[in-house]
């Protein structure tokens, strides 16, 4: 579905969750309304594959890791990506040595501690949250005990409405990043990794002959190669998703959020005159959340 083609619409829905965005407005939710419930856990002494494995299995993208009935870390696809980039190899090499995933274990690439906000609290408190520690995931906790994880992505099924005076600043442009890292549909999946964890980015657009043709992201690293046991010898352009899907400069974030659910996708290219000028992430619409609930709170004052 075309960007126009939503503007047209007066409500749509994104899973079983209706959303309203007649003039940009969503339905305001809970923190328990969005957040996954079931929490998929591993252990230090997992390897990288087989957390990979299991990430693969459940489509996600982390894992929190539990040591005796308490959450100790979390990994993520972007600590895949971080480690095949520097190395790491998918198996082991008997004749030249070296590590692989399938030895090297979760504990050593996990981050820690684990970000936990109160099930009770207001969702612009997870998005200060996530701004503040630069990070996309929140192990939501009731009575000190874990009962779900909320993610950038779930987040903007619930962008608040903006103050009609301050619509102009909540449109992509804004929030955007006007960066396009872009790679050559012939390069190597393990050279786009490498480029992938240097910039520290979680996806690049993938041109041929000049013109955008996908998008490769973490997620496409974890689910095409490192599920699959595939090696990363292999162009970008047969591995990358697409056909790109955009959304036009200045539509508000709320529409651009619809897409992004409604599509599943946690990366949006911004065009202007066909042209790509920028990317918008879940991250960047969160940013937009929080800067939405507090000039909707001060107008409220």
């Amino acid at each position: 579905m075309e960007p126009e083609d939503l503007k047209k619409e007066n409500s749509s829905v994104v899973g079983n969750i209706p959303v309203q965005h007649d003039r940009c407005r969503l339905r305001s939710m809970n923190l328990d309304e969005l957040m996954t419930r079931e929490v998929v856990t591993t252990t230090p002494e997992k390897t990288l594959y087989e957390a990979a494995q299991l990430m693969g299995e459940k489509n996600i993208g982390s894992l929190l890791v539990f040591k005796y009935d308490t959450a100790v870390g979390v990994i993520t696809e972007r600590d895949l990506l971080n480690v095949v980039s520097s190395g790491v190899k998918l198996e082991k090499d008997w004749i030249g040595g070296g590590a692989s995933i399938r030895d090297e274990k979760v504990e050593k690439v996990m981050s820690f501690p684990v970000v936990k906000i109160c099930v009770k609290s207001p969702l612009k408190e997870a998005a200060r949250i996530m701004i503040e520690k630069r990070i996309r995931r929140l192990a939501v906790c009731d009575l000190g005990e874990v009962v779900g994880i909320i993610t950038a992505s779930d987040m903007i099924k619930s962008l608040p409405e903006a103050p009609e005076n301050m619509e102009v600043w909540f449109q992509v442009d804004y929030f955007m990043a006007k960066k396009i890292i872009a790679v050559d549909a012939e390069m190597l999946v393990e050279n786009v990794a490498e480029i992938m964890a240097e910039k520290r980015v979680g996806s690049v657009i993938v041109t041929s002959q000049g013109k955008p043709v996908g998008i490769f992201t973490e997620r496409d690293l974890l689910n095409k190669f490192l599920v699959r046991d595939k090696s990363l010898i292999a162009e970008v352009g047969n591995a990358c998703s697409s056909p790109l899907i955009t959304a036009p400069v200045g539509m508000c974030i709320h529409e651009a959020g619809v897409i992004m659910t409604k599509n599943r996708i946690k990366r949006l290219p911004i065009t202007k005159d066909r042209k790509l000028v920028g990317i918008l992430s879940a991250r960047d619409l969160v940013e937009a959340y929080a800067r939405a609930s507090t000039q909707k709170g001060s107008k409220r004052r």
